[in-house]
């Protein structure tokens, strides 16, 4: 594996960059929740079909008013950058929230993420928090800004909210039983560089990660992490450039294992494996493939932010806490 920077031994005073987070309580029939759209425009009719599988939940759930908006010059953007934070904000201070659902991805999280109040945020509290893909941004910012807990989780505004029951259904238990919901995988996931590690959890869409790489609030260091990876149409030499921006800004430098989802789109998965071998198998940490999480046609919900155990020999990620609180 010709060029894969290894990572110097981490000294043993050296505390890991990556603490458990505060966790939101798990939710009840009858919870109030909001949806934004903090990123991409939402079509209207995938969102009521999300909408109406919330309800056959026993939740009850509020469209922020941007929602269903437009960017008055940028066609990818559900509204006006401060108009998404506001969203954000108003929804997240609002007592009577149990949830934040992000109705989509796309783009646009990262134009936003700054305008957010974040220390309102943190005054107000801990809560659920739904969402995934460009979403990655604000997983991070809840994570390094705010110290919450997140659920990196299929979105109401999408197909795969209504098409994919499986994972909305793993996602109903997390949300309303999470006990039960400890041990995360799939039946495609395999090894690819056998090992165990323990660790907390973050990660999520890996050129949204790479992309939040010096900025000022940026996570300095995925060290101590179990680290989720996954990814939607970027070509192989692409993602090679992600995973090699990750390498050698030293951001991977100390992690204690990766976990990796889906990359559809991204081309042949036999030719993505070896790109994977060859970019992270020179870490020397416990790697897992195709766990069942990301943009496939699978969307297992995972937490981030709690202590999990990663064991790559059986192709495994399992939680030592429950992701929501009673």
């Amino acid at each position: 594996m010709v060029g894969v920077r290894r990572p110097a031994p981490v000294p043993a005073a050296s505390a890991a960059a990556v603490a458990p987070l505060v966790r939101a309580r798990r939710l009840r029939v009858g919870d109030r929740v909001a949806v934004v759209a903090p990123s991409g425009p939402v079509p209207a009719e995938a969102l009521d079909r999300g909408l109406h599988l919330m309800r056959d939940w026993g939740l009850d759930p509020v469209v922020l008013p941007h929602v269903l908006g437009a960017h008055p010059r940028f066609g990818y953007l559900a509204a006006g950058d401060e108009e998404r934070a506001r969203d954000l904000t108003a929804a997240w201070c609002d007592p009577s929230y149990a949830a934040v659902f992000c109705a989509r991805g796309g783009y646009g999280a990262q134009r936003m993420v700054d305008l957010v109040d974040w220390a309102a945020i943190r005054a107000a509290g801990p809560k659920v928090f739904v969402g995934y893909s460009d979403v990655t941004a604000l997983h991070e910012a809840f994570a390094v800004r705010a110290g919450f807990s997140t659920l990196h989780a299929p979105m109401p505004g999408t197909a795969g909210f209504t098409t994919d029951h499986a994972s909305r259904e793993a996602l109903r238990a997390m949300l309303f039983a999470p006990e039960t919901r400890l041990a995360l995988g799939a039946p495609t996931a395999r090894t690819l560089v056998p090992g165990l590690a323990r660790g907390v959890t973050l990660g999520g869409c890996a050129s949204l990660l790479a992309a939040d790489l010096g900025t000022p609030h940026a996570r300095p260091s995925a060290r101590g992490g179990l680290l989720l990876l996954e990814d939607v149409e970027e070509e192989d030499y692409r993602l090679d450039r992600i995973l090699t921006q990750l390498l050698r800004s030293g951001w991977l430098d100390g992690v204690a294992g990766i976990a990796l989802g889906s990359w559809a789109n991204c081309g042949p998965y036999p030719a993505l494996r070896e790109l994977f071998l060859d970019r992270l198998g020179g870490l020397g940490v416990p790697v897992v493939e195709e766990l069942g999480f990301g943009h496939g046609q699978n969307n297992m919900p995972v937490p981030l932010g709690v202590r999990a155990c990663l064991n790559a020999t059986d192709a495994t990620l399992t939680l030592e806490t429950p992701p929501l609180n009673p």
